[in-house]
């Protein structure tokens, strides 16, 4: 099979296919027919060698990736009847990604417990487009544990993580205050945010004015930091999304979250795909491109101001092949 993957650390054109041997699943795992594979800005960590420590002692090639979307081509052995896995159906999948191991691949095998039905009338880059996002709101949400009409912070509203986290909040009964650019306003306003502060170095300040005392939590997707941690009443929470290093103090707890622990959380995944089917969640799907535009795909999202997913769509058609008709998940009429 053909991927997409990198052998030294760097810009995005260090992401070119590579040949790797076709996998097969093992007992508990299926095989999944990649037609959709979302960027993230984890697979510019992992491009870039922020995430070197991951791979120490793997050799390269090592593919990006961690949400597909596709059809399941193999199954293995024991799998759990109750994960209702068979051949043929069309999925969506968390990847941990790992080494070679990766979705921007033609094919990626993953536990059963990692894929589950596509949403309904979804094409394949949609389907591809929620899974990683959303889990990573609905994480942060469960470790802080607001009760219904507590006051949560979301910053970077606008972004993926930041949508996610408005929408499920809002669902859940807290009142969300968010923090988004100048020109998002409509947007933000339709995820089910209260109140919407504009980003600068007054934004802590201007919540506080808002919610005096402070919120009870942030869940900080555009990674401020200890910008924000004024805007939080003693004794609050800090979510945040990566390492954060600082001490907030006042009593503040801080929790430091890794998604791909949710990994093989089954019933968190459907859950997810219900909400999307129940128009809870949104699916948001900016640019598709080839999957050998991975380079371009990758500066597109390092440029920032990136609303919507950037999705590449596979199998690999390097520019030397015969380009054939793009298969995809949804009715031809969708």
């Amino acid at each position: 099979m053909k991927a997409i993957a990198l052998e030294t650390y760097g810009g995005p054109d260090v992401l070119h296919p590579v040949d790797l041997p076709d996998p097969h699943p093992g007992p508990g795992q299926v095989r999944v027919r990649v037609h959709a594979a979302a960027i993230a800005p984890v697979d510019t960590m992992l491009r870039t060698g922020l995430l070197a420590e991951m791979n120490a002692g793997l050799h390269p090639p090592f593919v990006p990736g961690m949400e597909v979307a596709g059809v399941v081509d193999e199954v293995g052995d024991d799998i759990d009847p109750a994960l209702a896995v068979e051949a043929g159906q069309k999925v969506v999948g968390f990847v941990d990604n790992l080494g070679a191991h990766g979705g921007y691949s033609d094919y990626v095998v993953l536990p059963a417990a990692s894929v589950t039905r596509i949403p309904e009338g979804a094409s394949a880059p949609e389907a591809a487009s929620f899974i990683n996002n959303s889990m990573t709101a609905l994480n942060a949400l469960e470790a802080l544990h607001l009760p219904t009409g507590a006051t949560l912070l979301v910053t970077g509203a606008a972004g993926s993580v930041g949508g996610y986290l408005a929408q499920l909040a809002h669902h859940a009964g807290l009142r969300v205050i968010t923090i988004a650019g100048s020109g998002d306003d409509d947007l933000v306003r339709s995820f089910g945010a209260d109140q919407i502060v504009h980003r600068g170095p007054d934004a802590a300040r201007e919540v506080v004015a808002r919610v005096p005392g402070g919120v009870d939590a942030v869940a900080d997707a555009a990674l401020l930091g200890d910008d924000i941690v004024g805007a939080i009443r003693d004794g609050g929470q800090l979510a945040t999304f990566r390492p954060y290093h600082g001490d907030p103090g006042r009593g503040i707890r801080v929790h430091g979250l890794n998604v791909r622990q949710r990994a093989t959380d089954h019933p968190a995944i459907t859950h997810l795909r219900d909400l999307v089917n129940e128009g809870v969640l949104t699916m948001r799907v900016g640019t598709v491109l080839p999957a050998a535009e991975a380079p371009e795909a990758h500066r597109l999202l390092d440029a920032g101001g990136v609303r919507d997913r950037i999705i590449l769509e596979f199998p690999v058609h390097e520019p030397s092949d015969e380009r054939t008709t793009h298969e995809t998940l949804a009715d031809p009429t969708h």
